[in-house]
């Protein structure tokens, strides 16, 4: 108490000594005055501690506060207890936290709702963004070649890069899975020309009509060979079987440089960029599903942390960051859990392993089943062997040969020789007529090839990291554009968490929504009505012009 009265005492003979400084002159006596209640800071900070330990006084008693107050720091305390102040730091942030949660309880439990709705939403675009659109959406103000992403669009990820992918399981399935020598080796020439023979007879007739367009001379040939005796039509039809027998098992023979299964496969991706995608979708179905739903319950438990750091942050940026993280992080933890760890790993009871490659019998079945009906049937190789630039020289002069020879057999047979000249034409004439023919072949094909059967059981015997690669490369094809876009949409979602939470964002009523809606309409009609009449008015200012 006495240092109370001489504190007191003190401020005081301050006061008096401003009010005689102020005296001096308005600008000097205000310098003056600042530099005196500075120097006695330390006084007036103990006057106020003092003063706020003591009981309260009577209003009419209490003693006002000097000017220098206002410089003052904050008031010391003079009586000090440790343990009461660490009890009080550990405290503080949990009693804030609850108060916090007590104050809003709806507001951060809607946190982690919103985090898994951000985090199945940013997994289900990641999806669609690998397969779609199939052309490139968007301003093409720049676009790179088999780059998805332009300076103003998007494309596929799948459609725009199938070229490479589809060399890729060429590879894959040239090198691990077929032998193409080996499968086309299970065809029997003699079959085969059985098939045939009915053929060749048709596709000479056509020939002929295309050689000869005066009607009388097209009917020639038929009524030579209808009046020959029953044992010259047995040899004609005998070379005929023969010719064909030899082209087939030339075929056989050379089918590494007459088809081209690299290129088979890539242009028919390549005419129908959605196919790559539909086999891709096909055999990773499951793993698609697990990707796009996991996203909801990775987004909820993080989510939950996120309501943890909200209540003990004080920033509200801590729910765009938060958002940022459970988007990029529920995109991350998809595509790892999807192919890892690639081999069997023991951990305690449990066996981890890529949900892919767990299901690798399954993958191999439904691979082998549309690869082996989708991709490379009968059709598809018969098509490519006639029409790929890189094979149909070596086809061609194949054919030329053989066919050559057997129009040469029968025509010295009948007793005439025919000019080289219409020989060639004819030649080229059964080539481009080949197509329309093979057709009797493709049934046979299909079933002795057994295609779907061979890549199965070749696909089931892959280890493990063989058969991830089946899959894998769809993902890892722009994986960081995907993980980042996540992240983009989970901090934009989280951007909107935070206007709400600092009241920027307000949900309108129910009551605002339905007048707004009820509005359109006549907001329609008004632009419309705006918009004719400014058409109208340029019309007639043109008209006035011209």
């Amino acid at each position: 108490r006495i240092e109370h009265v001489k504190i007191h005492r003190r401020s005081i003979h301050t006061h008096q000594k401003v009010h005689r400084m102020w005296r001096i002159g308005p600008r000097k006596g205000l310098v003056l005055c600042h530099c005196l209640l500075l120097m006695n800071v330390e006084s007036f900070s103990t006057r106020n501690a003092i003063l706020e330990r003591q009981r309260p006084m009577a209003p009419s008693r209490q003693l006002s506060q000097p000017r220098g107050a206002d410089y003052a720091r904050k008031p010391l305390t003079l009586t000090t207890n440790k343990e009461d102040e660490e009890h009080e730091t550990l405290q503080n942030p949990f009693q804030k936290a609850a108060a916090k949660f007590k104050a809003r309880p709806g507001t951060y439990l809607l946190i982690p709702c919103v985090a898994a709705l951000v985090g199945w939403f940013t997994n289900y675009l990641a999806v669609q963004m690998i397969f779609y659109p199939i052309k490139f959406r968007g301003l093409p103000l720049y676009i790179r070649k088999e780059i998805p992403l332009g300076l103003l669009g998007w494309q596929g990820i799948v459609p725009c890069k199938t070229r490479p992918m589809s060399e890729a399981m060429v590879e894959m399935v040239t090198t691990q899975l077929l032998s193409v020598q080996e499968v086309f080796n299970r065809l029997n020439p003699r079959k085969m020309a059985k098939l045939l023979a009915p053929e060749v007879p048709k596709m000479a007739q056509e020939i002929v009509k295309d050689l000869a367009p005066i009607k009388f001379i097209q009917s020639i040939p038929e009524m030579v060979f209808s009046g020959l005796p029953q044992e010259s039509k047995s040899i004609i039809s005998f070379w005929n079987l023969d010719f064909l027998t030899n082209l087939c098992s030339s075929m056989q023979q050379n089918v590494l440089s007459i088809f081209n299964i690299r290129t088979c496969v890539v242009n028919q991706m390549m005419l129908d960029r959605a196919k790559l995608g539909e086999l891709f979708r096909t055999c990773g179905q499951k793993e698609l599903d697990f990707l796009t739903n996991s996203g909801l319950w990775f987004g909820f438990i993080l989510g939950l942390i996120q309501m943890v750091v909200a209540l003990f942050w004080d920033n509200p940026w801590s729910l765009s960051i938060g958002g940022g993280i459970v988007g990029l992080a529920t995109n991350w933890l998809a595509l790892k859990w999807i192919f890892e760890p690639v081999n069997p790993t023991k951990l305690g009871p449990f066996i981890l392993q890529g949900q892919f490659l767990r299901r690798q019998k399954e993958v191999a079945k439904e691979f082998s089943h549309f690869f082996a009906n989708r991709i490379l049937k009968s059709e598809q190789v018969w098509n490519s062997i006639l029409t790929d630039p890189s094979t149909t020289p070596a086809f061609s002069k194949l054919f030329g040969q053989q066919f050559s020879a057997f129009l040469n057999q029968v025509t010295r047979g009948l007793g005439f020789v025919l000019e080289p000249e219409v020989v060639a034409l004819a030649t080229k004439e059964a080539l481009a007529k080949l197509p329309q023919h093979v057709y009797v072949l493709h049934d046979y094909i299909d079933s002795t090839l057994n295609l779907e059967e061979s890549l199965r059981i070749s696909m089931e015997k892959m280890s493990s990291v063989q058969f991830e690669r089946v899959l894998h490369p769809i993902f890892e094809e722009d994986e960081l554009t995907l993980i980042l876009a996540g992240a983009a949409l989970g901090f934009a979602a989280g951007l909107i968490q935070q206007g709400l939470e600092t009241g920027q964002i307000k949900i309108p009523n129910i009551a605002t929504v339905k007048k707004t809606v009820t509005s359109i309409p006549k907001r329609l009609t008004r632009l419309f009505t705006s918009t004719r009449s400014f058409i109208g008015s340029r019309i007639r200012k043109r008209n006035l012009r011209v």
